[in-house]
């Protein structure tokens, strides 16, 4: 199995285009030894020729620009993209679809409450009918039985309902429920190798960590080191908890939950420009290397 990380960051990208906080700042004037990120989203696939996307950001374009698998020019008009499966309705996660439409039809595999959120608080599938059939839904659902797409026949997916939020568009909000927010359980058929994928992750529940147990390689929510870092950082008033992101830090945090987890090759996506986890001189940093887990940039490449 293939993976490339096309998007590490969470909402915004980093540096967040308008904000001025000390890392947004210092990596714009180069005095913080950080890598710019785009807004997250992988691509998987089972041979390196076609490629599911798991999440299609705002920045779709660019990240297609930077990885030329994906553009292999095999006909006057063409892509590597295989199908889109939509984790969440967030619009840092379905946005890129709309740069998706020369391409249509598309097939897009979510849930239903999902579907809901994108055929009317956020109406992609109604909009994308006019271009060449739009997107084509495939439903998701939430009995943890696996699924394939195609042109990855070799690869296994399954959907993990997860603890998260809603965006704050939807009618869901404040109100999660199964179906809103998912992690992909992902697996090739021929070597067992898995992936358990989860960038918004509120809470680790039994079943949850279950999967995670389950997998070789974990790519987990990032978003925050401190629950309260946008308060303390003055950029707003959201706690991680309230947007559905588990913080790295703290009793019952990402680090607390990942002790024990030996085998398996830790990563954090999905990371906000006020983490100080982007500093690669931080203590942050460094605890993470100690404690060995790995922070993702844009252009990170897993085989599994």
């Amino acid at each position: 199995m293939h993976i490339r990380v096309l998007g590490s960051a969470a909402g915004g990208g980093f540096p967040q285009w308008n904000c001025n906080c000390r890392q947004c700042s210092g990596v714009r004037d180069g005095s913080l030894r950080a890598q710019r990120r785009t807004q997250s989203s992988i691509a998987v696939s089972d041979n390196g020729v076609d490629w599911v996307l798991c999440n299609a950001s705002p920045d779709i374009r660019a990240q297609l620009e930077s990885f030329p698998a994906l553009q292999p020019a095999r006909r006057l008009r063409d892509t590597a993209i295989a199908g889109v499966v939509l984790l969440d309705s967030q619009i840092d996660h379905c946005t890129g679809l709309l740069s998706l439409r020369e391409g249509c039809p598309h097939s897009v595999w979510c849930t239903a409450r999902v579907h809901e959120d994108l055929s009317s608080g956020f109406p992609l599938f109604s909009m994308l009918k006019h271009w060449n059939g739009g997107l084509q839904w495939q439903p998701i659902e939430l009995d943890r039985e696996p699924f394939s797409i195609a042109a990855c026949a070799h690869l296994q997916f399954r959907a993990i309902p997860l603890i998260s939020n809603a965006p704050p568009y939807s009618p869901n909000r404040g109100h999660p429920q199964p179906g809103d927010t998912l992690g992909l359980f992902i697996e090739d058929l021929r070597n067992g190798a898995s992936v358990f994928y989860a960038p918004g992750l509120g809470q680790v529940d039994e079943e949850v960590l279950s999967w995670m147990q389950r997998a070789d390689c974990l790519l987990l929510d990032g978003t925050l080191w401190h629950d309260d870092e946008m308060r303390v950082c003055e950029v707003g008033q959201s706690l991680g908890s309230e947007m559905g992101h588990l913080p790295q830090s703290g009793p019952g945090g990402m680090l607390d939950i990942l002790e024990g987890f030996d085998r398996q090759r830790k990563v954090l996506i999905h990371i906000n420009n006020t983490n100080p986890i982007l500093d690669e001189d931080s203590a942050e940093r460094a605890l993470l290397e100690r404690r060995g887990v790995e922070v993702a940039y844009d252009g990170m490449s897993l085989v599994l």
